[in-house]
């Protein structure tokens, strides 16, 4: 191999880890080990939330009646495609709980959410559960200036009680949800980035729908990540 080859072969070898190196710099990694400080955030604690064991450390744990963390700040803003994943633990509860809530607040009203109901027009992100005879399935749901999508199957059920990592992601085109990994659903969306917001995890941001369950870590990446980039859960 002549001299200019290898000093191509070491450029590009450059350029590939800056941009991993980048991509990695630029997402945002909420570990949910303590009460006080989160993803360089300050979370308002709703009720009495507390700490317990997960299979990657301390876990935030909601008892799906009256505890929240509620955050003055959200990532994504500006991005055009994402990846959200979460390590979390359903635990029972009601049938529909929404655990994860990113939003866009509007800037004409300062509202994040309709005051009552689960029907409004704010840009937002989604982690659902809903929970049935000792079972739970996914609800992703992405909502932007152009367009909407729920991804939702009943019939893709997991026993209530083990750790999972669960996996959100939009490529531009097609917006997709995973369990564990393992594509459970998508669908073609349009979509434009959102604005500056606020995040609620353990209930939605109006207080409806609360989760039952441990939450252990939420990661933002702006662009969509293959599975084999995906957080995992360690063997339990």
């Amino acid at each position: 191999m002549s001299r200019c080859s290898i000093a191509g072969v070491v450029l590009l070898c450059g350029l590939a880890i800056s941009a991993s190196d980048a991509w990695a710099q630029s997402q945002t990694v909420w570990k949910f080990d303590n009460l006080s400080r989160i993803g360089g955030l300050t979370p308002k604690v709703e009720g009495q939330p507390v700490l317990v064991d997960s299979p990657i450390g301390k876990a935030v744990q909601f008892n799906g009646k009256d505890t929240g963390l509620f955050f003055d700040s959200r990532p994504l803003v500006g991005a055009a495609t994402f990846t959200i994943e979460g390590i979390f633990r359903p635990e029972g509860g009601d049938f529909e709980q929404r655990w994860m809530h990113v939003v866009e607040t509007d800037p004409a009203t300062g509202l994040d959410a309709a005051p009552k109901g689960t029907s409004d027009t704010n840009p937002r992100f989604m982690f659902e559960v809903r929970v049935k005879d000792g079972n739970w399935y996914l609800d992703g749901f992405v909502n932007s200036k152009a367009g909407s999508k729920a991804l939702i199957d009943p019939t893709k059920l997991h026993p209530v009680g083990p750790w999972y990592a669960v996996q959100q992601s939009y490529d531009g085109k097609t917006y997709r949800t995973y369990v564990n990994g393992v594509l459970e659903n998508e669908g073609e969306v349009a979509f434009t980035p959102h604005g500056p917001g606020h995040v609620m995890v353990g209930v939605r941001v109006n207080h409806l729908n609360w989760f039952k369950g441990s939450v252990a870590e939420l990661r933002f990446t702006p662009r969509a990540l293959k599975p084999a980039e995906f957080l995992t859960v360690p063997a339990q």
